[in-house]
């Protein structure tokens, strides 16, 4: 179980190693790695949440404070990445069995959670954010009316497409497959998902 630790952290510096290793997909495997996919899944649900228009309006009556608004991330953001989490990893299987893979749906929805680890990462942004300006964040006209909201808004999708490029290349080196073909299993995974995601922002 430590060194599915370990690769958690390594697939942000060597992810081709980190995805290799899901070629093993026993059920003792996937018992090792099951608490880093717990965590990974959970805290990119709540980074992907706090990213909502449904956030960014949370606080406009003033009924949430800090731990109503904590309470909620935690909570929308665990069924936000569970729902990810399978939803997404079967988009992924269906589009790898597409063109040709011979794996699970349960080493497709591996794959998804490694590679949502920057997703996971981009959290750290959030402690600045709230100290330089509080819960206007969480308030229509607050948060996004200063300058330096664009560039958290920057930073965040530098994490997330970051995540975008460890997704093709899980997809491409669990499989041993060009880039072309990782690419394009990819983004027929993704169509969905995206379109939901820019509707929800």
């Amino acid at each position: 179980m430590r060194d599915w630790w370990l690769r958690t952290l390594l697939v942000l510096q060597h992810p081709r190693p980190v995805f290799v290793a899901l070629r093993d997909d026993s059920r003792d495997s996937a018992g090792d790695m099951a608490e880093p996919i717990l965590l990974i899944v959970i805290l990119a649900g709540i980074a992907g949440v706090l990213t909502t228009g449904t956030a960014a309006t949370l606080n406009d009556t003033g009924d949430f404070d800090p731990g109503t608004i904590a309470i909620w991330a935690f909570f929308f953001g665990a069924v936000y990445g569970a729902f990810g989490y399978f939803a997404v990893g079967g988009l992924l299987h269906v589009a790898v069995k597409g063109l040709g893979s011979l794996g699970t749906y349960r080493r497709s929805r591996h794959v998804l959670a490694f590679a949502a680890v920057p997703m996971a990462l981009s959290l750290v942004l959030w402690p600045i954010k709230l100290a330089l300006y509080g819960e206007a964040w969480f308030r229509t006209g607050g948060g996004d009316t200063h300058a330096g909201a664009a560039v958290f808004d920057l930073l965040t999708y530098v994490f997330f497409a970051w995540a975008l490029v460890l997704l093709v290349t899980g997809v491409r080196s669990v499989h041993g497959w060009t880039w072309g073909r990782a690419v394009a299993a990819t983004a027929l995974a993704l169509v969905v998902p995206v379109a939901v995601a820019g509707f929800l922002i």
